[in-house]
């Protein structure tokens, strides 16, 4: 849950809509959670890694062959390689020789590099293009599709985690359209190129790269799967629910009970580890995701109630009191809100006050135009699902 992630789909907005993402640590995703869902969430099913063996872990370095035949953007010809090789297997608890055999058959990709690459200064954010991109007829109907033929298994995971179904269903459609475009990328590729070839010119995320290769490799020697063989997005982001390897070992649950957690494979398993992310990020059942609002017209105030950005900051009544206008369903909610302002171009902003659960979304994703894209797109969905 790139958490870098979501990068993904906030750069093909970018590209071809010109609009302004604020990276979900989704530049690793990680920000101080808000407050607990109040139905606890289970626990993913623990899977103890196989350690190396002592006398393997106490191998030289030059036992790891460096292969100067191999192709030119080949990781085995170079030594920088094997060095995060060992420095992997000794961290993670994994065989040197095999986490070397793996990181040998990883290519350097420039295009990876390239699509890290921050999108040019001039490009401005716009809520009404990107929406559009999101919130679009091809969507909505492959989101119907997903919904009726999962459609108890989203029930279930409302019922366990007391996250909605069309917020799973939103987070899902977002992400990967219900896992029809999950990454022709191959992860080790991706996350072994940016661990060592990260890019100039943009703030330098190598050692959270470097983790996610770390995590990944421990969860390939986990599940028996050949980390060669698995494909995803250019930042290294798995399944139909875009989750990084760190958060598939962290939030991914076996949903539908085969002993695995499987989210390239597993509609299922997709739909309870989304469901269980967003109630540990701090989703609470039966809260809205955001009120209306008009916002005061007074400059002060309503910099006062911009400033603290998508974190829920101040009461109904804080919000009232600064000159703002809500509705009564916001006037009596409970917890805090957030002004949320999303640019529209040079058209005027649209302006919301989020709750909670809207800042849960955008610990998925830390952007508040992908939040509220899948809120929107949940909605149509679950209105055509239920017709």
């Amino acid at each position: 849950m790139f958490r870098f992630v979501q990068r993904a789909t906030m750069r093909a907005f970018m590209c071809s809509a010109l609009a302004g993402l604020v990276l979900h640590q989704l530049s690793g995703c990680s920000t101080p959670p808000a407050q607990q869902a109040s139905v606890a969430p289970a626990s993913p099913t623990p899977v103890v890694p196989q350690q190396a063996s002592t006398d393997a872990l106490q191998q030289p370095l030059s036992s790891l062959m460096l292969n100067s035949a191999a192709p030119a953007d080949s990781y085995a010809r170079r030594s920088d390689a094997r060095e995060l090789a060992w420095s992997l297997a000794a961290e993670y608890q994994l065989d040197p020789q095999w986490v070397w055999t793996a990181l040998s058959e990883a290519r350097q990709k420039e295009s990876v590099a390239k699509l890290m690459m921050p999108p040019p200064a001039a490009t401005g954010k716009n809520w009404a293009l990107y929406r559009s991109r999101f919130v679009e007829p091809i969507r909505i109907k492959a989101g119907v599709s997903f919904w009726r033929q999962h459609a108890t298994t989203l029930q279930r995971a409302e019922q366990l985690y007391g996250v909605p179904a069309h917020i799973i269903a939103g987070v899902l459609g977002v992400e990967t359209i219900y896992g029809r475009q999950m990454g022709n990328f191959r992860v080790l590729d991706a996350l072994t190129t940016l661990s060592l070839d990260f890019p100039k010119g943009r703030s330098d995320r190598s050692a959270f790269f470097r983790a996610e290769l770390g995590q990944f490799l421990t969860l390939c020697h986990e599940q028996n799967v050949a980390p060669a063989s698995v494909l995803g997005s250019y930042a290294g982001a798995i399944g139909l629910p875009q989750f990084m390897p760190s958060s598939i070992r962290k939030w991914g649950v076996d949903f539908d009970g085969d002993g695995k957690v499987d989210l390239r494979n597993s509609p299922v398993d997709a739909i309870g580890s989304v469901a269980h992310y967003l109630a540990e990020h701090g989703w609470r059942a039966e809260w809205p995701s955001y009120f209306d609002i008009t916002p005061p017209e007074d400059t002060w105030a309503l910099n006062k109630l911009l400033a603290p950005d998508i974190r829920p900051s101040f009461s109904a009544e804080d919000m009232q009191a600064l000159g703002a206008t809500l509705a009564e369903a916001a006037l009596n909610h409970p917890g805090k809100l957030a002004l949320v302002k999303l640019e529209n171009g040079g058209a005027t902003a649209t302006l919301i006050a989020g709750t909670a659960n809207f800042y849960a979304i955008t610990r998925y994703n830390q952007s508040s135009y992908y939040a509220l894209a899948v809120i929107k797109l949940g909605e149509a969905v679950k209105r055509d699902a239920l017709r």
